[in-house]
């Protein structure tokens, strides 16, 4: 399980080929200063999906872009030729570009959809820089990010925003524009759901002036058609303003492949030896349309996507991989309660747990695809199906410094106090949880539903709300303020105005979430 304090560098990757792309080749997707190609021919709209950072460092991040001037062909190649493409980028630290700090090449390949992942390093740390892509005379639109502060060193605030499930058919981006508006920001994290497999129809388009072809009509089942759904997705101009303006880390949960596929299992009965292909394309097209480092590069089904990343001394983020591992749903209640069932596999219980004890940070932020508090022992796709994972999870965690997990899944806004022991509703608080609603999923919502009895039963769940929005969270030395954000439809446009539905403030140190 890798950290981004670890020295960038090809893997044992480098020795292997990978679905038709050999190591080499997507290396020079990072840094091709002694490639050549040939100069493409003039196409318009080769930024079209706009520009991304991510696994942000004190002296540097990933940039990411992918040249697409026709996002939505059919054969997931966005009509780029079918070779390779020379990619300049620059970064600099005014957005006039007059103080040029660093500038490279990438090579964007058909293997990976022409997507590159160059890897800035050297800069200053806490500094804000400026960045942007060139091929031939097109020149992309310009992104943001800052450099992390430096080791040991303790900033005066961070701020991050968490978004989840974004449905693009159910309704528009609103709360992506919202959150790209915040006057701090500085990550934002994305908890799971970036796309959905699912068909789309006339019984489930239920974004308003939006039409799509027939091609979006079936469940993504190969690397063609879930380039094409990242497309899709990636087009819509909030998204984009939002991965322009801060850097953004990422887990997945279960629509990035399938609804409810666990492990190396499909949840309608493919067979593992073919559900192993649609995992590969699956996680292979994450990795071209997100801003991930070279660690996330899939090897067929497998890949790893946890990363580390610490703000000096104030927080250390734990992003933790809650699908790919996990035992399957249980069976039988006995069967819920084994010990040795986990969520996570052992390896990755280890690294977290060492992550949480080695420690230095004021505030221990993880973030995972589904909850964690005790909800109902019949949720079993939930933590409550992996009570004996949860109860090693929540030991770690007590022995951290101000443990928060950061979630989505649910498509609702909940902030709960984590109990020290999930058996004991009553025992005292040894962290705090912000689950954070759908940008889009399952369209406008109420602020009240159905299920909203069976959450607000626990004295420890403080909020409930089932709108669509966004969490904002301000981290400082002294306290770390969560700010629950709603709009009230999303189906119709992308107008609403936003809403604070609750704000709370968690003393460091103390594990409440005081409303505020």
């Amino acid at each position: 399980m890798p950290s981004t304090d670890a020295p960038s560098r090809l893997s044992r990757r480098s020795l292997l080929q990978l679905s038709g792309a050999s190591a080499a080749l997507i290396a020079l997707g990072i840094d091709a200063r002694s490639a050549h190609a040939d100069p493409l021919p003039h196409r318009e709209g080769l930024f079209s999906l706009g520009v991304a950072s991510g696994a942000p460092r004190p002296d540097g991040a990933v940039l990411w872009t992918r040249l697409a001037p026709e996002p939505l062909a059919e054969d997931g190649h966005s009509d780029m030729p079918l070779r390779p493409v020379m990619v300049d980028w620059e970064v600099a630290t005014d957005e006039e570009f007059a103080d040029v700090v660093a500038r490279g090449k990438a090579l964007a390949q058909p293997e990976l959809a022409h997507a590159v992942h160059p890897r800035v390093e050297g800069l200053d740390p806490g500094t804000a820089h400026f960045y942007r892509f060139h091929v031939g005379k097109q020149t992309s639109p310009v992104g943001r990010f800052r450099t992390l502060p430096a080791a040991g060193s303790e900033p005066d605030s961070f701020s991050f925003g968490v978004v989840s499930c974004q449905a693009w058919y159910h309704g528009h981006f609103t709360a992506h524009r919202h959150l790209a508006a915040e006057e701090e920001l500085d990550l934002v994290v994305f908890v799971g759901d970036y796309i959905y497999e699912y068909g789309i129809t006339e019984a489930n388009l239920w974004r308003q002036g939006a039409e799509v072809g027939e091609a979006h009509a079936v469940e993504t089942e190969t690397l063609e058609q879930y380039r094409l759904r990242y497309a899709l997705f990636k087009s819509d101009p909030h998204l984009q303003a939002l991965h322009a303006r801060v850097p953004a880390v990422a887990v997945w949960d279960d629509h990035e492949v399938q609804n409810n596929y666990v492990g190396a299992s499909s949840s309608t009965g493919i067979s593992d030896e073919m559900f192993a292909h649609r995992i590969a394309v699956a996680y292979r097209a994450f990795y071209e349309n997100m801003p991930l480092d070279l660690a996330a590069l899939p090897e067929g089904p497998d890949t790893d996507i946890t990363i580390g990343v610490d703000v000096g001394s104030l927080a250390r983020f734990s992003l933790l991989d809650s699908r790919q591992f996990r035992d399957p749903a249980p069976a039988t209640a006995e069967e819920q309660q084994a010990e040795d069932r986990t969520m996570l596999g052992a390896e990755q219980e280890e690294w977290i747990t060492e992550r949480l004890a080695q420690s230095p940070a004021t505030w221990n932020i993880m973030a995972n695809g589904v909850v964690l508090v005790p909800i109902t022992e019949d949720r079993v796709d939930m933590w409550d199906g992996y009570p004996a994972a949860r109860r090693r999870l929540l030991e770690a965690m007590a022995g951290s410094s101000n443990p928060v997990m950061l979630t989505g899944d649910i498509h609702k806004h909940v902030a709960a106090e984590i109990p020290a022991d999930a058996a004991d509703p009553g025992s005292a608080p040894l962290g705090v949880e912000l689950v954070c609603t759908s940008v889009a999923s399952d369209g406008d919502g109420a602020a009240t539903d159905g299920n909203t009895a069976d959450w607000l039963q626990h004295d420890y769940v403080k909020l409930y709300d089932g709108r669509r929005g966004y969490v904002h969270v301000r981290l400082s030395a002294q306290e770390m303020v969560s700010s629950f954000w709603v709009v009230e439809w999303i189906e119709a446009d992308d107008t609403a105005p936003k809403q604070l539905t609750a704000r709370f403030t968690t003393p460091a140190g103390d594990p409440r979430l005081i409303p505020a």
